[in-house]
């Protein structure tokens, strides 16, 4: 790595953490380029860069993994140095490398710091050998299948196969039985090979009241380092992080300084220059304790959820990142940072929560984000969430003196932000940020899991929204055109006095109007009084209470989204015949845009039932296809490499028992 004064940097990245870099840079007064790829020629990234170059085709592996290219497009505009961001390249050693070999400075630590700690048996052996805490497991280089299998039977039941490259969850794989460490072990190496190239693995017992917290950390070239606390990163689904806040709930300072100083020492053990993230696992049964922590990890780059520590410390950690890539000591020491109230940040998603959180695409129709608080983003409204990259659509980040008033605000902007055009989990956080459990920071890894019933959304709507929809639909149009499938409805009255009838979901309702714009709706055996109250169309009055709420119509789809649910209402033709549903016997089909990785059957062969079907990719996530029930494969549709729609035909099942031949 060079060292000197940065003028012009490239930022090796896109989405919303390229945007936040860039950010930052225009404030130092430091030039910014961008760099994208074939699906991302319109980004907003690129729109904020000061110069943006062309990568290659949409798959990262063509375009922002492409280590000479990222190199060639520093060298033609002529960059100081390079912000990694975070993903793709930026824990890639050869790409440190590359920059130094191109005399051009890398904004992160050392290849080799990166090296030994982007391998997790490496850096748990390295981080025992420096006096820092570690899970119990096998973190060695012997990975035959019978041997790691023997090694889980002397942990003991649970563990974790984890990839030792890497992090995000892919790779990781929670094992219950031992007769189920044999395909969770397989899964776990395909993913690990898709995801980092390097199908290694490594055993740990797993914790079973787990928390996650991780201490952010800052080297520079004298050897200094600080930490800047802890975040508490417990909340998720899949291993991937949802909510992250900090302070950590129930925190003591005898905790803090243990884990602060264990941080601490982790960095130095390998010299470590830049911001890194230490992060471990706690045993938050009976409370925090300083003897029940474990290192997990050492991640070498700025993490996603670093606002909620710039947000209670005051500090800009991208400027922190520039001082020291130039060569300059630690803008504070340990004794000048301290902490500053509470902050929490929400990861909105383009996600099915109500499908295990499958990742999903569609162009964002609306991108309505609350403006209380700080939103990083790298989409705008009427761009598209495409299958090639993460599906993350904006961090949400607030503070606040105290965690309460902290979670208020974030859940104010939640509830006030609208999003159209894909499923999300924006009303999911929102319930998530009402649950009690979480509300008294009872925090642990398995939370939404174990809550899952509760943050459920209704599978129905209720009579008051189904009502607010029946009258959504049948407001005269704003403009001449034509706005939905009901434009067509032969018994359509004029305005006003007027009986209207709307079909939803299938469902009749009839409305009384009234002069004042109100009506009398029945649907069912509900019967109730609606009617909007002040500006625009957000508010409805039902049975004289009032209900906040949003929408938007997309063909024959309505969403309607109040306070912490959304329901999609269809809403069909008035007068058109609903079909009869025939038995089209049992489909397999994708739930997601993605890549069919395995097709772990043939044409007439007999399955049982959950028995593994195909395998599928998406958004650097593997999703496995299981039988539905007892049956034989009538038909294979696809091949192993084929790149599917959400909704594509993969297999067919029908009743019977394999023939012999």
């Amino acid at each position: 790595m060079t060292a000197g004064r940065i003028r012009k940097v490239l930022v090796a990245n896109r989405g919303e953490i390229a945007c936040r870099v860039m950010r930052t840079l225009g404030n130092l007064g430091i030039r910014s380029v961008a760099v994208y790829s074939d699906a991302d020629r319109d980004a907003l990234h690129v729109g904020q860069s000061d110069e943006a170059v062309h990568l290659g085709a949409a798959p990262a592996a063509e375009s922002y993994l492409r280590i000479d290219r990222v190199i060639a497009a520093a060298k033609a505009t002529g960059v100081d140095a390079i912000h990694p961001g975070y993903g793709f390249l930026s824990e890639n050693p050869a790409f440190v490398r590359a920059c130094a070999d191109a005399g051009i400075t890398f904004i992160g630590p050392d290849a080799d710091a990166i090296e030994v700690l982007g391998r997790k048996d490496a850096a748990k052996q390295l981080m025992e050998q420096a006096g820092v805490p570690v899970v119990p497991g096998y973190h060695g280089g012997n990975q035959d299948a019978s041997f790691l299998a023997g090694e889980a039977d002397a942990v003991g039941y649970p563990v974790l196969i984890k990839a030792r490259a890497g992090g995000g969850g892919k790779g990781m794989r929670l094992v219950e039985r031992p007769e189920d460490f044999p395909e969770a072990l397989e899964s776990a190496r395909r993913e690990a090979q898709a995801g980092f190239g390097d199908d290694q693995v490594l055993i740990e017992k797993f914790i079973s009241s787990p928390r996650h917290i991780e201490i952010q950390v800052f080297g520079d070239r004298s050897g200094n380092v600080v930490h800047l606390f802890e975040r508490d990163c417990s909340v998720q689904r899949r291993h991937q992080k949802v909510i992250e806040e900090a302070p950590a709930p129930g925190m003591t300072d005898a905790m803090r300084q243990a884990m602060g100083a264990a941080a601490v020492q982790a960095a130095k053990a390998v010299g470590y220059v830049g911001a890194g993230t230490v992060e471990f696992i706690v045993d938050g049964s009976g409370g925090l304790r300083p003897d029940r922590f474990w290192f997990m990890e050492m991640n070498t780059r700025l993490q996603v959820e670093h606002p909620v520590t710039e947000a209670v410390t005051g500090q800009d950690l991208v400027a922190w990142q520039i001082a020291v890539a130039e060569g300059g000591p630690l803008p504070m020491t340990q004794d000048q940072l301290g902490i500053q109230g509470h902050a929490f940040e929400a990861r909105l998603y383009a996600e099915d929560t109500g499908r295990d959180f499958l990742p999903s695409t569609g162009t964002l129709a609306v991108l309505d984000l609350d403006g209380t608080a700080r939103v990083d983003t790298g989409v705008r409204q009427g761009d598209r969430i495409t299958p090639w990259y993460d599906p993350m659509i904006a961090k949400l980040i607030v503070h606040g003196p105290d965690r309460m008033t902290a979670l208020g605000r974030l859940q104010a902007a939640l509830e006030g932000s609208f999003v159209a055009g894909c499923t999300t989990n924006l009303r999911f956080l929102a319930r998530l940020c009402a649950l009690e459990r979480f509300r008294a920071g009872d925090v642990e890894t398995g939370l939404i899991a174990r809550e899952s019933e509760a943050l459920a959304v209704a599978a129905a709507p209720p009579p008051e929204i189904v009502a607010a929809a029946a009258m959504i639909v049948s407001r005269p149009a704003k403009t001449g055109g034509r706005t939905g499938p009901w434009d067509h409805a032969g018994y359509w009255r004029a305005w006003g006095g007027a009986e209207l009838a709307v079909s939803l979901d299938g469902q009749e309702v009839r409305l009384a109007m009234r002069a004042d714009g109100g009506a009398d709706v029945r649907a069912g055996g509900w019967e109730g009084h609606c009617r909007w109250t002040g500006p625009g169309d957000g508010c409805l009055v039902v049975n004289g209470c009032v209900t906040e709420l949003r929408h938007h119509l997309d063909g024959h789809e309505l969403l309607v989204a109040s306070g912490g649910n959304e329901w999609v209402l269809t809403v069909d033709d008035p007068g058109a015949m609903a079909e009869e549903g025939g038995g089209r016997g049992d489909r397999v089909t994708a739930p997601m845009p993605g890549l069919v990785t395995r097709i772990a059957v043939e044409a007439g062969e007999a399955v049982g039932e959950k028995q593994l079907l195909a395998v599928m990719e998406a958004m650097k996530m593997e999703h496995a296809m299981r039988a539905p029930r007892d049956g034989v494969i009538s038909r294979v549709h696809v091949r192993q490499g084929d790149q599917v729609e959400s909704g594509t035909l993969l297999l067919e099942l029908e009743p019977g028992t394999q023939t012999e031949p």
